[in-house]
């Protein structure tokens, strides 16, 4: 649908200063539009080639591109979604620079061979006039001058074309007698050429040579050699001294400095440092007549990562705050998590607390590039997308309609102390860069509870508040998590017994006592035992308004190992749990009383099926604990790479059918923990696992309630856990990991996750403890509920090969489907779409599938994609009402969707980019200038490199290609009396074509013909008189 984010390696810049439109092009041929904040466009040439330069037909809706397969492409931007109406491909020669003047329809090309070729942009064919590199430069010269690199007419002569050799000669050549009227010849590159508006003087023209970097040496001396200047601009004012404005120049004694642009205004230099390499900048001026006072108001600047664009109004040259979302990859994206159909008021409270965040000394005027109109549609659901990133950041985006704008962004490194030195490294072992990446989000949206995993085996619990607060101590976990042999016959040795108590035991951990009882740094033998990755801040810590830190757990060094990463995550409002896992096992801590109170080796979960001593498959099913029937149901999932949370806590609106005392006890999330990675046959080495706890009963053994734990394995085993009782369970088995689950009513609704709706915490303490005591109290089941509540139930288990649907509480596969059975699903979802519930999978093949549900039948199976990088396995997600996304490069996310009503309303969405202006007024040439000649000549180019004078350019050199949005794209487009005579206008034209060849070749033989006459009939007349012995 939208692409959003900045352009991905931009190579070209361009803008219309009457439509207000920005466009920029990139290595890849994508093609990205900007107007007013809200109106992009994204476009794509088919070949892929880079785009070596755009240019705009101003005020025309239209933009060429030249590509560096030698190509140029005529776009038609009146329509929403913009389209190629002709190419050109040049055959011979290397397109190097092109030119178009204002109100021209005349193009000129210049190539690698030092020529130029003028193309008609109306019917994109070549002229006859053909400017050739030799007849330009001095008959002496003995060297070719190299490729063009600049064309640009006289302001004030449209009959003088400047034109710039990379060898150093610069050319001021006369159309209409076609001859150069001037050379220069410099002993540098030429890199560029600027006019002075009147055409009186250009920078590179010897009147005088300045190096603006240069230090001025005495004794007549040279000054100190710089860096070239790669690009200048010279734009002049009614009042005051002009502008010159230049990248590049620098002296090479400033070794490391970044790169930089200079203004040079009267006498005062000003030079700019930018963040990244400078690809492109363009200066926007108030008139786009070049032969009149340009009064330059602004400087946009394409840099390599970067779009930025100064003010030139005001004294020391502010940037303008940048409206679009170009900064999604300010820190390098690691994971995302996509919500749509959010609560309304979610929005409003994550922009009212990132309003504060915003930065000072922007330009206070108005962002210039203004261009286009909103679409007239809007989706009647507001979306969010939150985006983790490799320095800790998570940024909220309101993703609304189409278009994407940032919300409020949260430092999750605040809580750690930095190192100051190279020796004060974080003791990881983890990872060498970025200790607090993350990895996983999990993020309820009606409790507004955020838990995030880090690289570093971190995890940290926020809550979302109102007010500013100040934490005195942080508080925190520290969680030994190692499966040992040893500890098979007392798993809970290495937990404390206040820690093994359930959710209302004693003792409650606040701050570092950690959940194991040793507190060295150190083992009896030397190794680093107990310790953590990270630091945990021990300074009081000030916490703006929005997501506070609530709990930092982290996973310890043990017996000189450090801890596994962190591979799957869960949060759970209702009972206040946090469960994680890696593939040594799984802990549950409940982040109200800041306590531990499961910590599971992988072993323990399967009793004494050992996952060490097998083939990596899933359990046998034959042993089940005698606890197996007090299960409760639970969605779980294990995660190829770096995913995240469960889908389904974005779809609270359904009612459950469930009995209202019941509802408080609904959920709780958890997560499952995947197997070792040995065991891992995927291509994906990396087990992921998700879970969240229904306390919904389908026992046939008893009538009480107790919440389970679902977890999902890397071997295809579903384990459910009750969490009160001892920690044995079910078993149940898929084949491939395990990767979502959810569970639906006897009807097939979606049943979401039990969430506690969001309340400021920060209250009095009276009004907090009794919230708490309210959250805590135990939940009482009638036996007319619990029988209500064991009717038909279904658990939905999303696997990389297939896809089942438990029955429960019999717990009998009542539908099962296989995905696939040459690749593997990448990502699976359970998703509601069009008021029903679906499955939607997105496999390694590149195709998107969904399935309903509870039935499984296939609804859809398209090829989209195929994964060609890790990035799209890591970002890929599904949400609600068909929607989709990835990170299409490392600066873009590309937004997608399945549904048939959005794409029935995404024309509509659209904005123009296209909107009637009328075209400013030409300046007045003034009674002076009109008396004596003084201004601007016009050139009748239509006279002039019309067929009439110049005549046909050959064939062989350039192959015209109708484009897709011209009358090619009619073939088979159209039906009825309108495609008929599209068809026959097609036919027409051919035939005009080959009519055209034929006249060609007749003319060439009339000439032959006559040619060979004339000599014939000179050759009578020197022999008529001779005799015969004469000859």
């Amino acid at each position: 649908t939208v692409r959003h984010g900045f352009p991905y390696q931009p190579s070209a810049l361009a803008f219309d200063p009457v439509q207000k439109i920005l466009a920029v092009g990139t290595q890849t041929g994508a093609l990205r539009l900007f107007g007013r904040p809200g109106v992009e466009c994204y476009c794509q040439h088919d070949s892929g080639a880079a785009v070596i330069q755009l240019q705009f037909l101003i005020n025309e809706g239209a933009l060429v591109s030249a590509l560096a397969d030698d190509t140029l492409h005529l776009w038609n931007l009146r329509q929403k979604r913009p389209a190629i109406l002709h190419s050109l491909k040049f055959c011979r020669e290397r397109v190097t620079f092109c030119h178009l003047p204002f109100q021209s329809k005349w193009l000129y090309v210049g190539t690698e061979r030092g020529n130029i070729h003028i193309v008609n942009v109306e019917s994109f064919t070549l002229s006859g006039y053909v400017i050739m590199w030799n007849k330009a430069i001095e008959l002496s010269s003995k060297s070719h001058p190299g490729p063009v690199v600049h064309i640009s007419d006289n302001p004030m002569d449209e009959g003088k074309l400047l034109i710039g050799f990379e060898s150093g000669t610069v050319v001021l050549w006369d159309l209409k007698s076609k001859k150069a009227d001037y050379r220069y010849t410099y002993d540098e590159a030429i890199h560029s050429v600027a006019w002075h508006h009147e055409g009186k003087q250009s920078p590179t023209k010897p009147v005088q040579t300045i190096t603006p970097h240069g230090k001025q040496l005495k004794d007549g001396k040279k000054p100190e050699p710089c860096k070239p200047i790669l690009k200048v601009e010279f734009k002049t004012t009614r009042s005051g001294e002009p502008f010159i404005i230049l990248s590049g120049g620098l002296s090479y004694d400033t070794v490391g400095r970044r790169p930089c642009l200079t203004v040079m205004h009267g006498k005062s230099t000003a030079v700019l440092e930018m963040d990244y390499s400078i690809v492109d900048f363009l200066t926007l001026c108030e008139t786009p007549y070049p032969n009149d006072f340009q009064e330059p108001y602004a400087v946009v600047v394409l840099l390599e990562k970067d779009l930025v664009l100064i003010d030139l109004a005001q004294n020391g040259y502010p940037i303008f705050e940048n409206p679009y979302p170009l900064n999604i990859h300010e820190s390098p994206v690691t994971c995302c998590e996509y919500f749509a159909d959010c609560p309304v008021d979610l929005i409003p409270a994550l922009y009212s607390v990132g309003a504060r965040q915003k930065r000072q000394g922007y330009s206070k005027k108005e962002w210039p590039i203004n261009g286009g109109n909103w679409g007239l549609g809007a989706q009647s659901y507001p979306e969010i997308i939150i985006t983790g990133h490799a320095d800790g950041s998570v940024k909220f985006w309101d993703a609304s309609a189409i278009t994407l704008q940032v919300l409020y962004k949260l430092k999750t490194s605040k809580v750690f102390e930095k190192s100051r030195n190279k020796e004060d490294k974080p003791n990881t072992d983890i990872v060498d860069e970025d200790p607090y990446a993350i990895q996983i989000i999990s993020w309820c949206p009606e409790s507004r509870m955020l838990c995030i995993a880090g690289v570093s085996a971190h995890v940290i619990i926020y809550r979302f508040s109102k007010q500013e607060v100040v934490t005195e101590v942080i508080p925190m976990l520290e969680v030994r998590l190692l499966h040992e042999i040893n500890d098979v016959e007392s798993p809970e040795s290495e937990q404390p017994p206040p820690l093994s108590t359930p959710v209302g035991g004693s003792n409650p951990q606040t701050i570092p006592p950690q959940s194991h009882p040793s507190t060295s740094s150190s083992s009896s033998d030397g190794l680093r035992d107990n310790v953590p990755c990270l630091k945990v801040k021990s300074s009081p810590l000030k916490q703006s308004p929005g997501y506070q830190t609530e709990l930092v757990i982290q996973l310890v060094w043990v017996g000189g190992e450090p801890p596994q990463q962190i591979t799957s995550l869960a949060v759970n409002s209702s009972y206040g749990l946090v469960v994680f896992g890696n593939c040594n096992g799984i802990a549950m801590v409940d982040y109200f009383q800041k306590a531990v109170l499961l910590n599971l080796g992988t072993i323990e979960l399967y009793g004494s099926n050992d996952p060490y001593r097998r083939e990596p498959r899933s359990p046998r099913k034959s042993r089940q604990p005698s606890g197996a029937g007090l299960c409760d149901i639970s969605e779980g999932s294990v995660v190829p790479e770096d995913r995240c949370k469960s889908p389904t806590s974005a779809k609270m609106s359904r009612k459950l059918s469930l009995p209202t005392d019941l509802k408080p006890d609904l959920d709780v999330k958890d997560n499952s923990s995947a197997d070792h990675e040995f065991q891992c046959d995927s291509m994906i080495k990396n087990p992921r696992s998700i879970s969240a706890l229904h306390s919904v009963n389908f026992t046939r053994k008893a009538d009480s309630l107790f919440p389970c734990l679902w977890v999902g394995t890397t071997l295809g085993t579903v384990l459910v856990i009750p969490v009160i009782v001892s920690p044995s369970g079910t078993i149940l088995r898929l084949k491939g990991a395990i990767l979502r689950m959810a569970f639906l009513d006897t009807t097939g609704c979606l049943m979401p996750p039990a969430y506690e709706p969001w309340k400021e915490h920060n209250v009095p303490e009276e009004k907090d403890e009794k919230e708490k005591s309210k959250k805590k109290r135990p939940v009482s089941v009638s036996p007319s509920s619990s029988q209500e509540i064991s009717e038909n139930q279904y658990a939905v288990i999303c696997s990389e090969k297939q896809a089942k649907v438990i029955s429960l509480p019999t717990q009998n596969c009542a539908y099962k489907q296989n995905i696939t059975e040459t690749s593997f699903v990448l990502r699976g979802d359970i998703v509601a779409l069009s008021n029903s519930i679906c499955l939607a999978c997105f496999c390694a093949n590149g195709h998107i599938m969904t399935f309903s549900l509870p039935s499984l039948r296939p609804l859809l199976d398209v090829y989209y994609l195929p994964l060609t990088n890790m990035r799209i396995a890591r970002t890929f997600c599904f949400t609600n009402n068909g929607q989709a996304l990835y990170l299409v490069s490392p600066t873009e996310i590309q937004r997608l969707t399945y549904s048939q009503e959005t794409c029935e309303n995404l024309q509509e969405m659209l904005g123009e980019l296209f909107t009637p202006v009328e075209t400013p007024e030409a300046p007045n040439r003034g009674f002076f200038k009109g008396l004596f000649g003084g201004g601007a000549q016009s050139l009748d180019r239509e006279e002039l490199f019309g067929e009439s004078s110049s005549g046909k350019a050959s064939r062989s050199l350039a192959q015209h290609i109708p484009g897709p949005g011209g009358i090619e794209g009619v073939k088979g487009a159209a039906s009825g009396v309108v495609g008929e005579l599209a068809r026959a206008r097609l036919a027409l034209d051919e035939r005009g074509q080959k009519l055209g060849d034929l006249e060609e070749r007749t003319a060439a033989m009339l000439s032959s013909a006559d040619a060979f006459s004339k000599h014939a009939h000179e050759m009578m007349l020197k022999y008529k008189d001779k005799k015969w012995f004469q000859f």
